[in-house]
This record gives C-alpha cells, sequence and structure tokens, in this order.
C-alpha cells in the first residue's frame, strides 16, 4: 500500500472500544496559558477505526488520518504502541 503524503499522526490512550471496529482515542497536548504563561494539560477525543478489533482499554495506540469513515470517524489505528497492564 503506497503512502499519499504526509498524514498527521497522533498517539493516544484508548478509552473505549465498545463500538464495533472502533475505538475512542484521548490525546494529550501541552499549551501555555495566555496571560499565567504557565503550561497546561488540554485533551481531546478522536475516534479511529481499528479493523480488526485488537484494542483495549488503557492500551497506547498511534493514529493516523485518513479519509472520512463515518460521521465522526477521521481516524485509523495505525499500530498499538504499548498494551494495558
Amino acid at each position: 500500500m503506497s503512502e499519499r503524503g504526509n498524514r498527521k499522526t497522533i498517539q493516544g490512550v484508548v478509552l473505549s472500544n465498545g463500538m464495533d471496529k472502533t475505538i475512542v482515542v484521548r490525546a494529550e497536548r501541552i499549551v501555555k496559558h495566555p496571560v499565567f504563561h504557565k503550561y497546561i494539560k488540554r485533551y481531546e477525543k478522536y475516534k479511529a477505526h481499528d479493523e480488526s478489533n485488537q484494542c483495549a482499554v488503557g492500551d497506547r495506540v498511534l493514529i493516523v488520518e485518513c479519509r472520512p469513515l463515518s460521521r465522526e470517524k477521521r481516524w485509523r489505528m495505525k499500530e498499538v504502541l504499548e498494551r494495558a497492564k
């Protein structure tokens, strides 16, 4: 399968795998507060496609952007970086 251009990748933790072939991934980013100049953690949730239903809650995964797969799914799970304990 050939790659088409540069696609964004995000690391995150799986929050839910209750849907069929879909996982919910929480990604964390650190931003600087504009007034107080202190660093704050911000979180965002992404729905990602998991073709083989191999992810479990708590796994650290790498997701990559893709074409729209459903109304809210625009990401695909590329690999499991670390399994949940």
